[in-house]
């Protein structure tokens, strides 16, 4: 076994982006890189290379209307993905599969042993629904990997924890009626921001009410608040046992992100890490995997996913 943590880097995957000056800019994953060599963190990980996903694999989550849909576009570069927020552009059903691919890279290489624990820094594209894109989100590599984690032998219960300003729509209703998916979601409340959703009251459907947790806090909320709501965090999760950990650890609820108006440190990021670490080394399985999310503030990004990697460590 190498490093006990991969990192999946390419510069492929700063492709992922709606162009320059676009708060989801091609620059994301530079300045990422930038803060990670700075503090040297390259020498301590495994660095693993993304891939591109396949058809067969993104069937898994996204209807084959829906990802043809995206391929059409694709070629084109025209238009709208949804209903304004996520343009097309020429390429970018391959830049989203790259995503997806690099996720499912991170996921194989804690399943096959190489690692214990992962980030991948352009990942968590938590918006997209099975059958449509949303918020800059195209491809889920989140539900594409819960569904492919589920096909492996012995895996019942994934959870998937978001820390992202936003409320993680997409995995959320996906998996709202199913027992076996535990979500967790700090997030700003969504009469504040988009996408409007994750009351407290949303806690699952059916067989699945009370798997989900929404933790909504009020715009202003700093890292006292995230301490304040993060135990249920884990309690929550650890109650359930899961198999494998997911989280999505976007950087757009530290302060001073030009969309939001949480107002975090980058120690909340590097907690939630940490005490996930903790909580499944304490399952027995060690498996936890990271993703960037969001995060539109260069700097913010560098320090919260640069934290993250660090208590992976």
């Amino acid at each position: 076994m190498g490093a006990a943590v991969a990192v999946v880097m390419g510069e492929r995957l700063a492709r992922y982006s709606f162009g320059d000056g676009h708060p989801f800019g091609p620059d994301r994953y530079a300045a990422f890189l930038r803060e990670f060599e700075a503090r040297a963190l390259d020498e301590r990980v495994q660095l693993t290379e993304p891939r591109t996903a396949t058809y067969e694999e993104l069937l898994s989550f996204h209807t084959p209307a829906y990802i043809d849909f995206v391929r059409e576009r694709s070629t084109s570069g025209h238009g709208f993905l949804d209903a304004g927020d996520t343009p097309a552009f020429r390429g970018v059903y391959e830049a989203a599969a790259y995503v997806v691919g690099a996720t499912l890279n991170a996921v194989d290489a804690i399943m096959d042993g190489r690692c214990r624990r992962a980030f991948v820094p352009i990942a968590g594209l938590h918006h997209a629904g099975r059958d449509h894109a949303a918020g800059f989100c195209v491809l889920s590599d989140c539900g594409v990997a819960i569904e492919l984690l589920r096909k492996r032998p012995g895996m019942k219960r994934i959870a998937y924890v978001d820390i992202d300003a936003h409320h993680g729509d997409g995995v959320y209703y996906a998996f709202e009626d199913d027992a076996d998916v535990i979500i967790a979601d700090i997030h700003e409340d969504g009469r504040y921001l988009y996408p409007g959703t994750g009351t407290v009251q949303e806690t699952g459907r059916g067989a699945a009410a009370g798997t989900k947790l929404n933790l909504p806090l009020p715009p202003g909320a700093s890292d006292a608040e995230f301490d304040e709501v993060w135990p249920q965090v884990v309690e929550h999760v650890g109650r359930f046992e899961p198999q494998f950990v997911l989280l999505q650890c976007g950087a757009d609820s530290l302060e001073g992100d030009p969309i939001t108006h949480l107002r975090f440190s980058a120690a909340s990021h590097g907690r939630a890490a940490r005490e996930l670490r903790a909580l499944a080394e304490r399952l027995g399985h060690g498996r936890l995997l990271a993703m960037g999310g969001g995060g539109y503030n260069r700097g913010n990004l560098a320090q919260a996913w640069c934290a993250v990697v660090e208590n992976l460590l």
